[in-house]
Parts: C-alpha cells; structure tokens; sequence
C-alpha cells in the first residue's frame, strides 16, 4: 500500500548499520518497528563499497565536512548493513520516535539508541570514529523517496497485508 495523496501510509528506508549487525542487535531492532504496527515491505543484506556510500551519503561532506564524511563510510564500510522500506501511518515520523535522538547519549530511554548505545559526539570526535547509533532513518519525505530508489528496485518492495493492518489501516 504505497503512499497516495491524502493517504498517511509512507515508506521509509532503515539501516541497521554494522555495529547493529556485530552486537546481534538486529532482531531486537526490527521487532520495535513491528510491535508499532510497521510493515517491512522490503529487505536486503549489503556491504557498502565506496561509490555506494557516496551516493547514499552524497550531501553529507557539504553539509558536515570532510572529515565527518571519512569517519562515517569508514564505519558503514567496516561490515554489512541491513536495509529495510518499513510501510505504515506517518512511517517516517514513528521511525524517527522509535530510533531517537542521533546522539545516543541525548536519546531517551525506550528508543533504540537511547536502550542499546551512549556514544555520543564528544566521544565520537575524542576517538576520531563515528557515532556508532546502530541505525540510519530517512528524516523527511523527499529523503526517504530518494534513500529507498536508492537501495530498492521496484521489484524488490512487496505489497501484502498484515494483521495489524485489519484494524489500523
């Protein structure tokens, strides 16, 4: 059920970046989505060479600098992620909720970041690595449209239904 005009259900692009993969976080990780009613519409396990993280991370050296930039493919280099297209109502706003705050250590309790890390950028510019927050969620509409024909085919994303959807959607 992809987005129509006036129709609350988006699509959002998820990373479960590799400190999620290497701690064995990603179960836990993707079972929050799916407790608040979020659909996985489309998955996929990839390393991210250099040209790849580029293109994902195109603004990211403008926006923060070079340096920043390094730290951040190095890391999403380092080892597999997980991508995920999760469906529901206002699905951007609700992943961002459930991850919290980009620095750990300012991210709630009952988030993601805020339950499963505490690196925060103080840390972060003391080691010279990056901040190792265990996901990546598209921040807006425009973001995620363009994060998921990124890292999905059309072919790739399915439509079907869940329970949940009987008697949220």
């Amino acid at each position: 059920m992809a987005e129509d005009q006036g129709n609350p259900v988006e699509r959002t692009l998820v990373l479960l970046k590799p400190d999620a993969l290497v701690r064995g976080l990603a179960g836990r990780i993707i079972t929050r989505f799916e407790e608040a009613a979020l659909k996985i519409v489309g998955t996929k396990m990839k390393w991210m060479d250099e040209e790849f993280t580029r293109r994902h991370y195109f603004d990211l050296e403008e926006r923060l600098g070079s340096e920043v930039y390094r730290v951040t493919s190095t890391f999403m280099q380092q080892g597999p992620v997980i991508a995920l297209v999760l469906e529901g109502f206002d699905a951007i706003a609700t992943v961002r909720k459930i991850v919290g705050s980009t620095y750990p250590n300012q991210a709630p309790a009952g988030t993601v970041r805020g339950d499963f890390s505490h690196y925060s950028a103080a840390g972060s510019i003391a080691s010279g690595k990056a901040v190792a927050n265990l996901v990546h969620a598209s921040g807006n509409k425009e973001e995620a449209q363009q994060e998921v024909e990124l890292w999905f085919d059309k072919d790739e994303l399915q439509d079907y239904k869940t329970l949940a959807e009987v008697y949220t959607y």
